[in-house]
């Protein structure tokens, strides 16, 4: 059985239902979006997080597909890249949101659908693509960073709730490897204290939660022997952008000689250097006063390796990973 987190996102007749991580696992609380327009308010409102914004915006475009089924066909297609631009613009910095749309439109365009009815199914089908292969290189990224740790022993986390993190359980107990995790809190929304740790521990995993202030004494202590993230995005120069909080976390382990493991399915071919990736903020009402940065950028010379669906690669060799074969 997958947790619950690995399907939390998932279309209805009358929607999309969206699992509230806001409040989970206190709470199971499943928001239903009626429109394009109520998921994209949801992303924003981070109802869903993580791997989660993918999702809804995959089957946030069928919604599209649906309420533009009475449109002539020209109309129609310009509903959906409204709709398009305005879910992508929900959540700037991670690119998978323009994943998830490509993935739809791509499908579209190359049916030739003629009637509403049939633009739905394409529309339909490029989700379904699109959610199996979000899987599938989720499955293989899961692998390649299970073979990079030890046959014991425990990694550090900082957010990360993930299908990645699931993935890489599932792959280190087929692999027979015993390995503990340290999760940070995650503040604001503490994520990893509430949906990280929550996960692992649904999963029969040893889980161990930290405030964020104690990361690099575990580091300095030897108390871990990776730290492990995911990548919101990374750049074909190899910086890093993750959560906030992961910079810090990186420069500790690379001062106490920690590996720091990132995980992203491919780095961004469209952000050449960090100065290519927006940096979303949001309001100082999550926190305390003013606006606050949700990601930080981590340079190549903190990261040990990018592991991707492809294998792991050296930071600053990111560009070898399109010479491989597709």
């Amino acid at each position: 059985m997958l947790p619950v987190l690995a399907d939390s996102v998932r279309l209805a007749d009358d929607g999309v239902h969206i699992l509230d991580r806001r409040v989970f696992p206190a709470e199971r609380v499943w928001v239903r979006c009626r429109t394009v327009e109520d998921v994209a308010r949801a992303v924003e409102d981070m109802v869903t997080q993580s791997s989660g914004p993918y999702f809804a915006v995959l089957w946030g475009m069928v919604l599209a597909a649906r309420e533009a089924a009475d449109l002539e066909p020209a109309a129609a297609r310009a509903y959906l890249d409204r709709a398009a631009a305005r879910l992508t613009a929900t959540r700037r910095t991670n690119n998978h949101l323009r994943k998830a749309v490509r993935a739809v439109l791509s499908t579209v365009d190359d049916t030739g659908w003629r009637t509403g009815a049939e633009l739905e199914a394409a529309a339909l089908a490029g989700a379904r693509a699109g959610d199996e292969r979000y899987r599938t290189r989720s499955r293989l990224l899961g692998e390649f960073t299970a073979e990079l740790l030890p046959d014991s022993g425990s990694v550090l986390t900082h957010c990360w709730a993930d299908l990645y993190l699931v993935e890489l359980v599932l792959a280190l107990g087929r692999a027979g490897k015993r390995i503990g995790f340290v999760c940070t809190e995650t503040r604001p929304y503490l994520q990893g204290a509430r949906l990280t740790a929550a996960t692992l521990v649904e999963m029969g995993v040893d889980t161990r939660v930290i405030t964020d202030g104690m990361g690099a004494a575990v580091l300095a202590a030897g108390e871990v022997d990776a730290l492990v993230t995911a990548g919101d995005r990374v750049t074909m120069d190899g910086h890093v952008v993750n959560k906030i909080g992961t910079l810090g976390l990186a420069v500790a382990a690379h001062a106490f000689e920690v590996p720091f493991l990132a995980m992203v399915q491919a780095p961004d071919r469209n952000a050449a250097t960090a100065a290519d990736v927006p940096i979303e903020h949001r309001s100082g009402d999550e926190w305390l006063t003013g606006g606050y940065p949700v990601f930080d950028i981590t340079p190549p010379r903190f990261v040990t390796l990018v592991v991707t669906d492809r294998g792991p690669f050296d930071p600053r060799k990111l560009a070898d990973y399109y010479r491989e074969a597709p």
